[in-house]
């Protein structure tokens, strides 16, 4: 076991400095989104705000500390919605609340493809163990497929546009043989595997649980905690644009899944929409979706 966990921490130190010898030096930049596409048919709200019936609840483990070195514990399983998710009144207006206390996933019943996502989120400062002295992180996970708590016994598979404060719009693949691309360049100023996007820049690559985890943002476009904020997905096909509050933050390509080790990565073209329970309060409003048959365009203001 030793030795084999050896073997697999110098491969993921390898996968990062290959991937590192290619890109450049990230530099920031403005960006503008261009082109916005038009709605091919009529805009459906995905919360009604009255309930929960077209979503369904699973929640991860008891302690959420236990999360990522489970061993033999087990997920509490479905449920959730009425305790962890519910519907308030929130600034007048009805909201979907997820406490964040304990960590899970509610995942809409529609299964969706070429669409434009808008969504108001915000955060209460309400945070939990043992995210207290974190920053408030939720999600919006888009392309859900597969099995309930298939992700750390916690999260269904899926494409993660994150809601993390400072990191909303980075994109993580959940999920074991996920992939996903976009022009990368290398950030020494953030964490490991410290790729962030950056238009013009050689495309790069982030994978589900390796060392290659995550694309960060271009830039943060989020609003103080209290502040409610907009967020827009725009997915055609294995294609996404990522926006927060009106700024385009992120742009991934070939989205994609396999099925085992040795198996082609799939195009991952549809599925549904999950929101993550992940320490913190959240609240989510106006979750409206339309029909589109292309996507917006990232433009760098020069």
């Amino acid at each position: 076991m030793f030795k084999a966990s050896l073997i697999a921490a110098a491969c993921a130190v390898f996968a990062v400095s290959a991937a590192h010898a290619e890109a450049p030096v990230f530099k920031p930049q403005t960006l503008v989104l261009k082109n916005i596409p038009k709605a091919t048919g009529p805009a459906v709200s995905i919360f009604n705000g009255k309930d929960l019936n077209d979503w369904t609840g699973w929640l991860g483990y008891p302690d959420p500390s236990r999360t990522y070195n489970a061993g033999d514990d087990k997920p509490i399983g479905p449920g959730g919605v009425g305790s962890i998710f519910t519907v308030v009144n929130e600034d007048g207006a009805p909201a979907l609340r997820v406490s964040g206390e304990t960590w899970g996933s509610l995942v809409h019943k529609g299964d969706f493809k070429n669409y434009h996502l808008r969504l108001e989120y915000k955060w209460s400062g309400k945070r939990h163990a043992p995210r207290l002295n974190e920053p408030e992180n939720n999600g919006l996970l888009y392309h859900t497929h597969g099995k309930p708590g298939a992700v750390w016994g916690t999260w269904s598979r899926s494409v993660e546009f994150e809601i993390m404060t400072g990191s909303v719009g980075m994109v993580v693949p959940v999920g074991n043989g996920l992939e996903v691309d976009s022009s990368v360049a290398i950030d020494p100023s953030i964490i490991d595997p410290k790729q962030r996007f950056m238009p013009g820049a050689p495309l790069g690559s982030a994978v589900g649980n390796t060392a290659l985890w995550n694309i960060e943002n271009n830039s943060n476009a989020d609003k103080p905690v209290g502040e409610w904020n907009t967020l827009d997905l725009y997915v055609f096909a294995n294609h996404a644009v990522h926006v927060v509050n009106g700024v385009p933050v992120m742009e991934v390509w070939g989205l994609c899944d396999k099925a085992n080790d040795t198996a082609p990565c799939e195009p991952l073209i549809h599925g549904a929409i999950q929101l993550q329970s992940e320490g913190a309060e959240t609240f989510f409003r106006n979750i409206t979706l339309e029909p589109i048959n292309s996507l917006p365009a990232i433009e760098v203001v020069k």
